[in-house]
């Protein structure tokens, strides 16, 4: 239903199931990762960390915090009050997109984990932003948002 920018109900989604969107997703967060590693001041440990945190920031910001759609789409503003993760593949569960873009954090916490020597303070600010990039992708957080916060 969303192979493309063919006249689908929701083109926000579409596009993150097109050719070559996960390895541009991938080097993106490898040209991430390598502008860290540029700056003179900074560590292998931190860029690792930064890395994970940025990762994890701008995908909760995007996925999860916003709503809607930037183009009038064709469900009839059925998409308006759901996030863009709730938007993919029509909202099922457990797609190869969304299981791509849920072990992509994961291997981020490990590799920065691996990175750090497991040391405690990186630990724990990357595994609290693991939690940030994992647990609003869980189907229970579907249509739900914490504390009940919504911005409508």
């Amino acid at each position: 239903m969303y192979a493309g920018a063919r006249g689908e109900t929701n083109p926000n989604v579409s596009w993150l199931g097109s050719r070559g969107v996960w390895l541009s997703y991938i080097v993106g967060v490898t040209a991430l990762h390598l502008a860290l590693l540029a700056v003179p001041v900074i560590s292998v440990a931190t860029a690792w960390t930064l890395t994970n945190v940025i990762h994890n920031a701008i995908n909760f910001w995007l996925m999860h915090s916003v709503k809607g759609a930037p183009w009038e789409t064709g469900d009839q503003g059925g998409c308006t009050t759901l996030s863009h993760w709730e938007q993919i593949d029509g909202g099922r569960q457990n797609t190869p997109t969304k299981t791509f873009l849920i072990t992509i954090p994961v291997a981020l916490f490990i590799l920065a984990s691996f990175y750090t020597a497991y040391d405690t303070s990186h630990f724990v600010v990357n595994f609290v932003s693991l939690l940030f990039g994992l647990v609003p992708k869980l189907p229970f957080f579907n249509k739900r948002r914490p504390l009940g916060v919504d911005d409508d």
